[in-house]
């Protein structure tokens, strides 16, 4: 009975696990900029978000949707990005800006100087505003605030666009 019992558990957790990744799915929001300043940084992107099995979030990536360029992201939320956050954005899922690719340039860009970048955003929802903040982490240890960007929603492709500079709105 005993092991009868130990494989029905081996079984559906093994059973939960391909649910939840038959579940997951990815998505690809694009964005525009909403202000001078975060047209002067990066126009127009496009995220991958994965949206789990019960509807959690998590970005996995940023393309520029206005050039060429990209950026990896890994899920971080090290407790000094939420001490240098405006108090209503301090429960923000936290991305450090991986340095392949375009990450390095991005991070600079958004960052000059940090060693190490990061993206804290709100809940990302297709349809909805987006803020994103920039915070830095310095050589000194210190995190420091860098930049809000504000995003107005533009349309969902539906998948990787190919061509870029075309939106969602323009297929």
């Amino acid at each position: 009975m005993r092991k009868l019992n130990k494989l029905a558990s081996v079984l559906l957790v093994g059973a939960m696990a391909t649910a939840t990744a038959a579940q997951a799915s990815v998505r690809y929001l694009a964005y525009d900029a909403d202000n001078r300043i975060t047209q002067s940084l990066t126009r127009g992107i496009t995220l991958e978000v994965e949206r789990g099995m019960f509807g959690a979030t998590r970005v996995k990536g940023l393309f520029s949707t206005s050039s060429r360029g990209s950026a990896r992201f890994e899920s971080d939320n090290p407790s000094g990005l939420s001490r240098v956050l405006p108090a209503e954005e301090r429960l923000g899922s936290g991305y450090r800006v991986l340095p392949e690719g375009d990450g390095r340039a991005l991070a600079n860009a958004l960052c000059p100087g940090a060693e190490a970048t990061w993206l804290v955003t709100g809940r990302v929802r297709s349809g909805h505003p987006l803020t994103v903040h920039a915070v830095g982490r310095w050589q000194d240890g210190q995190y420091r605030h860098c930049v809000e960007l504000s995003y107005r929603y533009r349309g969902e492709w539906a998948s990787l666009p190919t061509t870029i500079g075309e939106g969602p709105s323009d297929r």
